[in-house]
């Protein structure tokens, strides 16, 4: 049977299809054709505007949707319109849906009954709705205490955040907003929430690393994962469950990265005794180490990391090694760490995590990593050729880049290269490096301001 779809099979699934939204309609009593017809027969969807008046004893919300689009607002003659089925949760109850409807208009307005002015309203009730939502300032300052105090439940804190993060990269909202939600984030003891608020930062950190208050952004960092890191401690306590051992190594990573006084010094005595022999790291907790020691160290705290490598008998920690190699900071010792990606004591399938870490490492990095690409393509792209390593090689190199011309010199560098099975792949690049410089532009002065303003007068928690 051929891997390929012929018009003839895309026939079939239409019919299919129809078939059986028409069975489910006859059997839910509901429009089911209607609204999958707008999901299924145009690209995208839809972002959901929200404001909210109190009305007495009620709360009124005024809805409106537009596609939404990574680069920004839509800009087509003809907007697409979805029908939309929403949950809306209050706190009164968090877990239960106050009131379902379906958004079959470009605008309507909601009444929900007996919503007192000091409870807050959440639309898409454990995030299981395709759409983003955007809450009026008021309505997000609302949902601020419910972060704080746990009373949101987990998937809808890390909805909240997410849609805010992909608002602000969007251009829709200002970064600042979102930055304002991560300060609530200061009792949360969830590792998926934490492990996706650390990988939106991750990028912000980066996007910023372009700027001269690079530094600024780390002590955010610190200040928002200090709590929780405080709470874990170092060493696991009775009771605690797989998904604590997790929440540990990424919070002492991310506040080794910053560059945490206390959790640098521990990791240099704790690296130090490892090395020695005389008090062996946990599997959960070397990672979050060797990043930390390597991002603040010299070029012996390379060697030892190289030696250990080599002298490793599972390919798993040398793996974990590899990964965290690129956080190193000074020029000659990425070089080194570069030439030892396509070394013989790297396989050819981790030589792209290796590059790519250094690339992610640093602003350096960052430009080292393209460079030694450049210069090595031709062994790279006879390695790897028309596999997905390639693309990962591509796209962990050039994806942190935030500034228009070298959007330019990457599809030019391509254009003379040629890699067909990465051409998705470097155009996305392309699109991406340009968003993040449009990003940088927008934002960069409010995010350096804000940023100032709670050095001046730091949060109270």
């Amino acid at each position: 049977m051929p891997l390929h779809s012929s018009l003839g099979d895309e026939i079939i699934i239409v019919y299919l299809l129809e078939d059986l939204w028409e069975s489910l309609e006859n059997a839910s009593g509901k429009p089911i054709a209607a609204v999958m017809n707008t999901w299924t027969k145009q690209m995208g969807f839809p972002l959901i505007y929200v404001e909210a008046e109190q009305v007495e004893d009620d709360r009124l919300l005024r809805l409106s949707q537009k596609k939404f689009c990574a680069g920004g607002s839509y800009v087509g003659e003809d907007c697409p319109q979805w029908m939309v089925p929403i949950t809306i949760s209050t706190s009164e109850d968090p877990n239960q849906a106050k009131l379902k409807i379906l958004m079959d208009k470009p605008e309507m307005n909601v009444v929900l009954k007996n919503v007192k002015p000091d409870q807050w309203v959440k639309l898409n009730l454990g995030t299981v709705g395709f759409y983003r939502t955007q809450y009026s300032s008021a309505m997000l300052e609302s949902l601020l205490p419910g972060i704080r105090d746990l009373s949101l439940p987990p998937v809808d804190r890390l909805g909240l955040q997410n849609d805010l993060f992909s608002l602000a990269r969007a251009g829709i909202i200002s970064t600042v907003e979102v930055l304002k939600v991560m300060e609530a984030f200061v009792n949360e003891p969830n590792y998926t929430v934490w492990s996706d608020l650390s990988c939106n930062l991750g990028i912000l950190s980066t996007l910023l690393s372009h700027t001269d208050f690079y530094e600024e952004i780390q002590e955010f960092v610190k200040d928002v994962f200090s709590p929780i890191g405080e709470r874990l401690g170092w060493d696991p306590k009775p009771g605690e469950g797989h998904l604590d051992a997790l929440l540990r190594g990424l919070v002492l990573g991310k506040l080794g990265k910053a560059g945490h006084k206390a959790t640098l010094e521990e990791a240099r005595r704790r690296f130090k005794d490892h090395v020695e022999g005389k008090q062996i790291l946990s599997a959960d907790l070397r990672s979050p180490v060797y990043l930390t020691v390597l991002k603040h160290g010299d070029g012996t705290t390379l060697d030892i990391m190289l030696k250990l490598h080599k002298q490793a008998d599972m390919q798993e920690e040398k793996n974990r090694i590899e990964r965290v190699l690129g956080a190193t900071l000074l020029p000659d010792l990425i070089q080194k760490v570069l030439t030892f990606a396509l070394s013989e004591e790297v396989r050819p399938q981790d030589t792209v995590s290796v590059i790519g870490g250094v690339a992610g490492g640093s602003k350096h990095g960052r430009k080292a990593a393209w460079k030694f690409i450049k210069d090595n393509w031709e062994e790279l792209y006879n390695r790897y050729q028309g596999g997905f390593l390639i693309s990962r090689l591509i796209k962990l190199s050039v994806e942190g880049f935030a500034v228009d011309k070298m959007a330019g010199e990457v599809k030019a560098f391509f254009e003379s290269h040629p890699a067909p099975s990465a051409e998705r792949t470097i155009q996305q690049c392309c699109e991406n490096i340009l968003l993040n410089a449009a990003w940088l532009k927008r934002d960069a002065e409010s995010i350096h301001q804000y940023l100032l303003q709670r050095k001046a007068s730091p949060p109270t928690v």
